[in-house]
């Protein structure tokens, strides 16, 4: 069976094509910076290595390019959109309505757009992947995985709102969770690592959007991101955590509308609102040449990471390990070793000396004495959405 796998993230898209249940990758590649200068597509297969920068306005464009990739009589691996069988896509709102996987209809595409008003930046993505699916490989099934399934097992205690009661049980207004592929697969890598099914794991998601997870047995039982994925930690573009006081502030006394206010704490925050940048490489680096405004931005967005790791290790009483994946969390030694100084108090110690190796395996960066172990898991959605969706499918 060969399964296209689509994760459409809110400025890239992840694209792998698996022959299941072999688990053999035809081709993989990463559209990044959609939307911004120097964008860029790069194709991988067995031969090939190709990247190439080119103007990608938006998603539509991003999944258009990728297509004809995979068509391409040169560098393709397919000779024909019928050859997938099925296009497996990453959503990542499913709101109280999808707590599983599905395989997608027109009342599903209907509840995505729904849901995207909760998840402004990614679900009209996410829809737009299955669009131009169904328009490319009219011959496939097309299944949703949903971010907020992995979440569901947390306990009462952790997704209420202290609001009244009536606006979870009348309007499911609670915690939902995001990035739950993500961080159900490095879980499962980590206690697979550490060899212990009883753990209790910090799983820290570091990209464009961040989130951790409390995880507790192989159970997801907290996570930082919550009605929406908008809170919690210091995003590319998005704030996190702020003062709900500040929001009614902007709109009666700036005068700023609500449309305005969300947009601005959506799209114009986080990093982007600190330093004028939104891609962390560029933050590094131009931290590194003494750029004050980048330099504190990297601080804030450690200390808020600190922090719920302090939090998390109090709700589980304990932690085995702390884990790092995603873009920033795998590639960036800097934002690694800023999260994890003057953590002594719960015996995290890196070692700083792994923490600059980078490959592309499991690797363990923390000091001998650690009693906490840090490990850097490259994350693996795609895999991950294409087993489910074979499995839902068979």
């Amino acid at each position: 069976m060969r399964i296209l796998v689509l994760n459409s993230g809110s400025s890239s898209i992840k694209f792998q094509l698996f022959d299941m249940p072999s688990a053999q990758v035809l081709c993989s590649g990463l559209v990044e910076r959609i939307g911004l200068e120097n964008a860029k597509i790069n194709y991988k297969t067995d031969t090939q290595d190709i990247e190439k920068e080119m103007d990608i306005p938006d998603h539509k464009i991003g999944l258009e390019l990728i297509a004809s990739f995979l068509l391409d009589t040169g560098i393709g691996v397919i000779a024909s959109a019928s050859e997938i069988q099925v296009v497996g896509h990453r959503v990542v709102h499913g709101g109280s309505t999808f707590a599983k996987t599905v395989e997608i209809n027109d009342e599903v595409k209907q509840k995505i757009e729904k849901l995207s008003a909760l998840a402004p930046l990614h679900n009209p993505a996410n829809l737009q992947g299955i669009l131009v699916s169904e328009e490319i490989f009219t011959n496939a099934k097309q299944v949703a995985v949903f971010d907020t399934a992995f979440h569901q097992t947390m306990p009462v205690e952790a997704y209420k709102y202290a609001i009244p009661n009536s606006f979870l049980n009348e309007h499911d207004i609670r915690v939902y969770g995001f990035h739950g592929t993500s961080h159900k697969y490095v879980s499962e890598q980590a206690i697979e690592y550490l060899g212990k099914q009883n753990s209790k794991i910090i799983t820290i998601h570091l990209g464009n959007g961040c989130s951790m997870t409390a995880v507790k047995n192989g159970n997801s039982v907290d996570h930082t991101l919550g009605f929406a994925p908008m809170n919690g930690l210091i995003m590319g573009t998005r704030s996190g955590d702020i003062d709900p006081a500040v929001i009614f502030y902007m709109v009666k006394s700036l005068g700023y509308s609500l449309d305005e206010v969300n947009s601005l704490l959506q799209k114009e925050s986080g990093m982007l609102g600190l330093t004028g940048f939104s891609d962390l490489r560029d933050i590094e680096s131009n931290a590194e040449k003494g750029n004050v405004d980048c330099q504190q931005a990297l601080k804030m967005n450690a200390y808020r990471i600190k922090k719920f790791i302090g939090a998390y290790a109090a709700a589980m009483n304990g932690v085995d390990a702390i884990v790092f994946t995603a873009g920033i969390g795998e590639n960036s030694d800097v934002m690694r070793n800023l999260v994890c100084s003057e953590l002594d108090y719960l015996g995290i110690q890196l070692d700083q000396e792994k923490n600059k190796v980078r490959s592309k395996e499991i690797r363990d960066i923390s000091k001998d004495t650690s009693k906490v172990k840090i490990l850097v898991i490259p994350t693996n959605e795609e895999l991950e959405i294409a087993k489910q969706s074979m499995e839902l499918l068979e």
